[in-house]
């Protein structure tokens, strides 16, 4: 068996034998995001560290663990903390997490991020729905054999963030009066924040915002056939553009500060899945 898709049902056997909910949707959330799952009504929750050969979350203000329970009718498992790339993991751990709340039942992945705005008229606190993304500086998460019980070889990646997902989302913004921008989101590395080289470079590219994360989460998420919508949370405008240096305390500060028409946001949409 390969390796990792053996490290994956083992991960599922962990959670399983800690609790039988079957979640619809998959939620990750961001930097500065993680406090939304305190309006869930929580059925039971899983710590990273108590599932077996699973990686743990070591950025700051991710609390690292799994909560299940519901948004409304919905049933969710909500990632409380991502894995990055730039923690020092394999990719095949960074998107173990997304694998296995697909196999745990999850039919919808909703990314939640925070980026470094780019396009012209973005400002910090702003949200994004992704509609496209740009992964092609990180290596890919489909690199070595094929593990067929997940999906196909060469997966298409035509139609990543689903088209009926970014209208509920468009549908909910007006409903709900909550501005949302639109773009395309481009993953680097990291840790470090890019160069104002870079971030120009980005721009001709085609980029909107910036961040160390989601794009390698989608394309497993696509590869295993879950519908994907993302959600960007611009915390700060982009190297050369933002007249302050960039540092992690706002990061989280400008997820404070938007908590409250995130969560109306991503609770309306995903209270219609």
């Amino acid at each position: 068996m390969n390796p990792i898709y053996e490290k994956l049902l083992a991960c599922e056997k962990s959670v399983r034998a800690k609790t039988d909910f079957v979640p619809r949707v998959a939620l990750v959330l961001g930097s500065g995001l993680g406090d939304y799952a305190n309006q869930m009504k929580v059925e039971a929750t899983v710590d990273y560290k108590d599932i077996e050969g699973f990686p743990v979350s070591t950025a700051p203000g991710h609390v690292g663990r799994f909560v299940f329970g519901y948004v409304g009718e919905t049933p969710v498992v909500c990632m409380q903390g991502r894995i990055h790339y730039y923690e020092g993991y394999e990719l095949s751990d960074v998107v173990l997490p997304i694998r296995l709340m697909a196999k745990l039942g999850a039919k919808v992945l909703f990314l939640t991020n925070a980026s470094g705005g780019i396009a012209t008229g973005f400002k910090a606190g702003d949200l994004m729905l992704i509609t496209d993304h740009i992964a092609s500086l990180m290596p890919s998460p489909l690199r070595g054999e094929n593990i067929s019980e997940l999906g196909v070889r060469f997966p298409d990646m035509s139609h990543i963030y689903d088209d009926k997902l970014q209208q509920l989302v468009r549908k909910k913004s007006v409903e709900l009066s909550v501005p949302v921008k639109e773009g395309v989101y481009i993953q680097t590395r990291g840790p470090q924040y890019e160069s104002p080289a870079e971030i120009n470079a980005y721009r001709i590219m085609g980029a909107d915002a910036v961040g160390m994360s989601t794009a390698v989460e989608a394309i497993a998420a696509r590869h295993m056939g879950m519908r994907i919508v993302g959600i960007s949370c611009v915390s700060n405008l982009a190297a050369g553009i933002s007249p302050t240096p960039l540092s992690e305390e706002e990061v989280l500060e400008a997820g404070k500060k938007v908590a409250e028409t995130f969560t109306e946001l991503v609770s309306g949409v995903i209270g219609e899945l």
